[in-house]
């Protein structure tokens, strides 16, 4: 076994929109935990499930400005305090995210090895995954472009695919790609799923970090030339390093598989048949999920009479279902999914929808995670809203001003420390202040639980972006 260094990198971008209404721009699918029976995001489980890997470093993550909070409070629930976040500030696909990566791993070693994986996949059989990504690990160790292809078990048209050689029997070794195919129809992925040279296209990678940037300045050196200046001008700032953001607005969006893949003579693919799974629709959760013995799959507060191979899943409400088959039925507070199982990948027709016609429920949820903790918007209108915050031990938020809205703070749980231009006072539960328009303020937990308080604003106007602020420990200026 080779003792080269790996370097995971996960891309942590995507907004999950066929999970809607679960999975939404604000808080998508990689961030959630899908199955609660083990209470972990699909982003932790992908780093823990490859921890038993030999020479494992520090994870890479690449991310955008809006989840990077997230992003680094998740590694810290399982006790990951030693990473990189990589900061993009527009998304460019994988090409531009796996040059910068492998850029910064050779900052840190001479010729590591790099282990691209997606932050939103579920893979059933861990022990197995890890035999196969050590076998990619002696084939990139010969400096090929390794590439995971699964093993088919249906005609997906929501998947490319990934042609090799010969066909794939020996479940251990690695083929030369012939080509990519991108998502095919129906008809076209029955014929293929027949054809053993063929397997989906899983998007995840090994390769040594000097050779594929070998391989990018070969076929696309626009992109390294960019993601080297992007680099070489990026700042650091607290957990995250912040990408040069006009440097990297010069580079093109494009996958790795088209900027390099589809052209290197270097590209393997290896068999992966360990229970993946894209997660990519609410049928697909359906078929991974544990059901009872009428095909229900139930979560939350759902009663059933006469019901079969149905997805039911109760955030908030009561969900009663009766004489019904083949449905998804997602409840959340502010939505609700209802779909034939077979249409759930619909569901991001919908979205596009919601977002073209600037309806908040496609974008935004009603709880809004933020670096000290989280808020839920309980009821709203027009000039006013009642908020329910919770601000983590130790946290603070901004000093700031608000031009449109006052606001009042009843403390319902903890202790709060508030500042209100130059006034400090300690409240404790049940007691209030109130904040009036333009005044300069803040709101601390210093004590060692959670600090709930109900929070009312009126005003003109109590959108988000009226916030004034002028000193963030978090390096936020809006």
């Amino acid at each position: 076994m080779s003792n080269s260094c790996i370097y995971p990198l996960i891309l942590c971008g995507g907004s999950g929109t066929r999970l809607w209404p679960l999975s939404r721009e604000s808080y998508p699918k990689q961030f959630l935990s899908i199955k609660k029976e083990d209470n972990l995001s699909l982003l932790q489980k992908t780093i823990l499930r490859i921890r038993p890997l030999k020479n494992l470093q520090k994870p890479i993550l690449v991310c955008n400005e809006q989840h990077r909070f997230i992003v680094a409070e998740q590694m810290r629930e399982i006790n990951i305090n030693d990473f990189i976040i990589l900061l993009e500030p527009f998304g460019r696909n994988t090409a531009p995210a796996i040059t910068l990566a492998a850029l910064k791993s050779l900052e840190l070693e001479e010729d590591p090895t790099l282990l691209v994986l997606s932050s939103d996949h579920e893979i059933e059989n861990a022990e197995k995954f890890l035999t196969i990504l050590e076998k990619g690990l002696e084939y990139s160790e010969k400096n090929k472009l390794v590439t995971f292809g699964v093993v088919p078990t249906s005609p997906e048209v929501g998947y490319g695919y990934i042609k090799s050689s010969k066909p794939l029997i020996n479940k251990l070794e690695g083929i030369d790609i012939e080509c990519f195919l991108e998502k095919p129809n129906l008809e076209t992925a029955k014929e293929l799923i027949k054809d053993k040279r063929f397997t989906w296209n899983s998007g995840m990678f090994m390769f040594k970090a000097q050779e594929i940037i070998n391989e990018i300045n070969k076929f696309a050196p626009h992109i390294l030339k960019i993601c080297k200046e992007s680099i070489s001008k990026s700042i650091i700032d607290l957990d995250f390093q912040r990408l040069d953001k006009l440097s990297f607005a010069k580079c093109e969006e494009t996958s790795i598989d088209v900027a390099v893949m589809e052209k290197t003579s270097k590209g393997i693919v290896i068999p992966l048949d360990v229970g993946w799974s894209d997660v990519g629709s609410w049928e697909v959760i359906w078929q991974t999920s544990r059901k009872d013995i009428n095909g229900n799959f139930t979560e939350g507060k759902v009663i059933l009479e006469d019901t079969k191979n149905s997805y039911m899943r109760s955030e908030n409400r009561l969900i009663v279902g009766i004489d019904l088959n083949d449905l998804i039925v997602v409840e959340t507070r502010d939505a609700i999914l209802i779909s034939k199982k077979k249409s759930s990948q619909k569901v991001k027709n919908v979205v596009s929808f919601l977002k073209k016609s600037k309806i908040p429920e496609g974008k935004s949820h009603t709880k809004v995670y933020r670096p000290w903790g989280h808020y839920l918007s309980v009821v709203e209108d027009n000039r006013w809203q009642v908020k329910l915050i919770q601000v983590k031990p130790g946290e603070k938020l901004s000093l700031q001003m608000h031009h449109h809205r006052s606001e009042h703070w009843v403390v319902v749980s903890g202790t709060a420390k508030v500042e209100v231009n130059d006034k400090v006072e300690i409240l404790s539960e049940n007691q209030s202040v109130y904040i009036p328009l333009g005044s300069k303020h803040r709101l601390s937990n210093p004590g060692k639980i959670f600090l709930s308080l109900i929070e009312v604003q009126s005003g003109s106007y109590v959108g988000e972006d009226d916030i004034v602020r002028f000193e963030d420990i978090y390096g936020r200026s809006k």
